[in-house]
């Protein structure tokens, strides 16, 4: 059974080095919840679950946020 759960997670994780696999699950959890709270999914056929419809939006790239820790140690250029 584990097998199965790690290849699945390994095909719904992007597999992207500027993205960890921590901050995939923390927005997909936060948009989850914003789905659950009544937000309108941006898929054009929405899961029955909130939480898969979650992953999908932040794996297509649908769902936008910023890593404030980013932003503290990368502020950005003043302008003069």
């Amino acid at each position: 059974m584990s097998e199965n759960f790690r290849q699945t997670a390994q095909s719904v994780i992007p597999d992207d080095p500027e993205a960890s696999a921590y901050r995939f699950i923390i927005v997909a959890a936060k948009r989850a919840r914003q789905l659950q709270n009544g937000a309108r999914s941006v898929l054009p056929t929405t899961p029955k679950k909130p939480t898969v419809a979650a992953m999908e939006e932040v794996r297509r790239g649908l769902v936008q946020y910023e890593d404030s820790r980013y932003l503290a140690e990368h502020p950005a250029p003043s302008e003069e």
